[in-house]
């Protein structure tokens, strides 16, 4: 039985060191395949932003007079205001060196400021609905979440927002375009946005 015993302990050491050992040998080789692909990021020269997706900010449709006493709405305003006169671009789910591979290295701070930029405004667009929303304004609240979702913004809630506005205006059959726009997000929020708009597909 000892025997049976120390053969068994035995082989699950030797499971156990083969495990962490192709575990390790599998880190290894992705450390260096970062690193590759990094050196090859630096080596790229400075390319044209021209055919980057730039995000105008339609202010004329967006409900800018709003509670516009109002603080909050006031500081919400300020910042769409600003964000307005700089250049910004939706670049989540891209690494630095994603981004230097496509557009060089020398690029890569310009392009770090469009990206805070959509940070900033997929931000404020989603608490400016939601203070509009919690006041009764559907509408208004439709038509920046409207606008957020063409940025193709990441935030799940301003798509739980906007298919229960939907759901309540009784044009359900629209969330099938938001669950479209979902599916093409580089975000790691895709799959738990796409699990909720389709619930509420199912539902309705």
């Amino acid at each position: 039985m000892k025997f049976y015993v120390l053969a068994s302990l035995i082989v699950f050491v030797l499971v156990i060191f083969h495990n962490v050992r192709k575990s390790g040998n599998q880190r290894a080789l992705e450390e260096r395949s970062f690193w590759e692909k990094e050196r090859m990021a630096n080596e790229v020269r400075r390319k044209s932003l021209d055919g980057l997706d730039y995000i105008q900010i339609p202010l004329d449709t967006l409900p800018m007079h709003l509670m516009e006493e109002d603080p909050k709405v006031a500081e919400y305003l300020r910042i769409i205001n600003e964000l307005s006169l700089q250049p910004i671009v939706n670049l989540t789910g891209f690494s630095n060196t994603d981004l230097k591979l496509e557009y060089g290295t020398a690029n890569i701070t310009v392009l770090s400021e469009y990206d805070q930029n959509y940070t900033l405004l997929a931000g404020t667009l989603q608490q400016w609905a939601d203070l509009l929303y919690n006041k009764g304004y559907a509408a208004e609240t439709r038509q920046i979440l409207e606008f957020a979702v063409s940025t193709r913004t990441d935030v799940s809630r301003t798509y739980d927002i906007l298919s229960d506005i939907y759901v309540t205006s009784g044009e359900s059959y629209k969330i099938d375009d938001l669950i479209k726009v979902a599916e093409t997000l580089n975000s790691l929020n895709k799959k738990v946005i796409l699990r909720h708009l389709h619930q509420i597909s199912d539902r309705s």
